[in-house]
């Protein structure tokens, strides 16, 4: 299986306000005895969707509107908090292939790159505007390009950033470590034999 280059991640979205939005908060720990991340998308912001005793508190993701929608828009320092690998793969796990907030958390951040999930970065006006936008269209396409490193919707288009290397990874399809190890298992054997002291 080849790795994909990812350029442009298109999408509805579905505004998740907050500063500091850590990744306890993204998927409480109980939900990390896991033996796979296969199903982490039920456990994806958990405890501040349900009561105790599961009664809904009414939150964004649990809006019909908003049902199927696969951008995350959010605050500064999304993703913050203990370094456990989960939270990004709870919400690609959950349908979002990708997320725009004021900042993010560097480990959050680089294990989101690692899923093909790209998080990019715009002001705190933006993300209220395109917050506002979406609440009041949910079926409005949000777009971001990694080429021209913007985000587009309806006749809106912000500048976007993210760090150099990252966009890189993901536009050459180099994002998936393991799997480009797969890919090339033959010649990294080859290599390997061919070293006098392996």
């Amino acid at each position: 299986m080849s790795i994909s280059s990812i350029t442009q991640v298109s999408g509805t979205g579905v505004y998740i306000p907050g500063a500091d939005i850590d990744t306890d908060r993204i998927i409480p720990a109980r939900y990390l005895r896991c033996v796979t991340f296969d199903d982490l998308a039920e456990g994806l912001f958990r405890d501040v969707r349900t009561d105790p005793e599961g009664n809904t508190l009414n939150h964004a993701l649990d809006d019909p509107k908003f049902q199927g929608a696969s951008i995350m828009l959010s605050g500064p320092n999304f993703g913050c908090g203990s370094s456990r690998e989960h939270a990004p793969q709870a919400i690609r796990r959950a349908g979002f292939n990708a997320v725009i907030a004021e900042s993010f958390a560097e480990i959050f951040f680089g294990n989101s790159t690692g899923l093909g999930m790209p998080c990019v970065c715009a002001t705190a006006d933006e993300i209220k505007a395109l917050g506002a936008a979406v609440e009041a269209n949910p079926q409005l396409e949000v777009s971001i390009d990694l080429e021209s490193m913007t985000a587009s919707y309806g006749e809106t288009t912000i500048k976007v950033t993210m760090p150099a290397s990252a966009r890189e990874a993901l536009m050459s399809a180099r994002w998936d470590p393991i799997q480009e190890l797969l890919d090339n298992s033959d010649a990294i054997k080859s290599r390997g034999e061919a070293l006098p002291y392996v």
